[in-house]
């Protein structure tokens, strides 16, 4: 288990022109049958440690993060949002505005997938099966902040939140757990019809 803390190193952003080069990789991830790239569970805030496996769990979405303590000003009485458990995020977008794979953990994002995540692959109510557990997409919008600007640049927080970026879900999709399960890096991911 890897552990991250603050983000002390900081490779120059890409530029827009960079990242729009970088697009047909992205839209390249597979529709179906993709893979669970990364885990990373967030025990507090600003820490970041990155799994091999682990427990989804639909009082706690994945055991051990720090999910079900964060408050939420999208819920009425302010507790944690219940279709915002799991984020999740396309591990080919993640690489590209990371530049490198020891910064990936620092999205935040606990599932970094190869799966095209667009809203017309996998619109909110879809299903995904990965490893034991399963999840639902929820119409709940995943956009960038500005811990995210401040870690991979002003460009990529206006792509992730422009119509182009918001189409293709580069910013990641909010998920729900829906049947609990062990989840590992490795394990394909498959579309429940």
């Amino acid at each position: 288990m890897e552990h991250h803390g603050s983000d002390n190193q900081h490779p120059k952003p890409l530029t827009a022109e960079q990242l729009l080069d970088g697009l047909d990789a992205v839209r390249e991830a597979p529709r179906d049958g993709g893979v669970v790239a990364l885990i990373v569970r967030r025990p507090g805030v600003d820490q970041r440690e990155v799994i091999e496996s682990g427990e989804l769990s639909e009082e706690e979405g994945l055991v051990g993060d720090n999910w079900k303590d964060r408050p939420s000003s999208r819920t009425s009485d302010g507790g944690p949002h219940p279709l915002m458990q799991l984020n999740v995020m396309n591990s080919r977008f993640l690489e590209l505005i990371a530049q490198s794979s020891d910064r990936m953990a620092l999205a935040g994002d606990q599932l970094i997938v190869d799966l095209d995540l667009s809203e017309e692959n996998l619109p909110p109510g879809s299903r995904l099966r990965l490893g034991d557990a399963e999840i639902e997409i929820t119409d709940e919008p995943h956009q960038g902040c500005a811990k995210f600007t401040q870690r991979f640049g002003r460009d990529a927080h206006r792509l992730v939140n422009s119509d182009l970026g918001r189409a293709l879900n580069l910013r990641g999709v909010n998920a729900r757990v829906v049947t609990a399960g062990t989840v590992r890096t490795g394990d394909r991911i498959h579309k429940v019809e």
